[in-house]
């Protein structure tokens, strides 16, 4: 069961300059009539903070290793944020671990390219239908914005032009960290 589902916790904030954390009160708790968002700000050096979400635990203060991947990690947008039902999912745990992370899901992005472009595409729904028993796997990554509305037939170059969208994500990320 969710353990965030049945009380309103504060939101964990992390000043990455000063090297602190920080909860917050949602705005709409202080406000009720403001539904717009308001960036949060810390309270020693009134830089933008990062929201890191309810699973997270900040390192120690001296810590300067650990705070510099923490920063990282939120550059290219990994926090942790969760329902609390599994946790917020793999977070490496180094720079290294990151790097390595982001060439592996480069690596299986191209092993998804490579199948789109091999593909002969079905022309009917009995070749759907016997595509989908084969290769679900496949299939299912692919956005249903991107299928046809009646037959369900993906185009090769949508789910294309989709995975190397996904690929440049991924090696925009990787710049950052590098």
């Amino acid at each position: 069961m969710c353990r965030y589902a049945f009380r309103d916790y504060k939101p964990h904030y992390a000043c990455f300059k000063c090297r602190k954390t920080f909860k917050r009160k949602h705005l709409f708790d202080a406000d009720r009539d403001n539904e717009t968002s308001v960036e949060a700000k810390c309270p020693q050096c009134q830089s933008l903070m990062g929201n890191m979400g309810l699973d997270f635990e900040s390192p120690k203060m001296k810590d300067e290793k650990a705070w510099e991947h923490l920063e990282q990690l939120y550059s290219v947008g990994i926090t942790f944020h969760s329902c609390g039902c599994q946790g917020p999912g793999y977070i490496p745990n180094d720079k290294e671990m990151l790097i390595k992370y982001y060439d592996d899901k480069i690596f299986n992005y191209n092993k998804e390219l490579v199948f789109w472009r091999k593909r002969i595409e079905p022309t009917n729904q009995s070749e759907v239908q016997k595509e989908i028993n084969q290769h679900k796997e496949k299939l299912w990554p692919i956005p249903s914005e991107l299928r046809d509305k009646k037959t369900g037939i993906v185009k090769n170059e949508d789910a294309i032009n989709f995975w190397i969208e996904r690929i440049k994500l991924m090696e925009e990320k990787l710049k950052i960290i590098k």
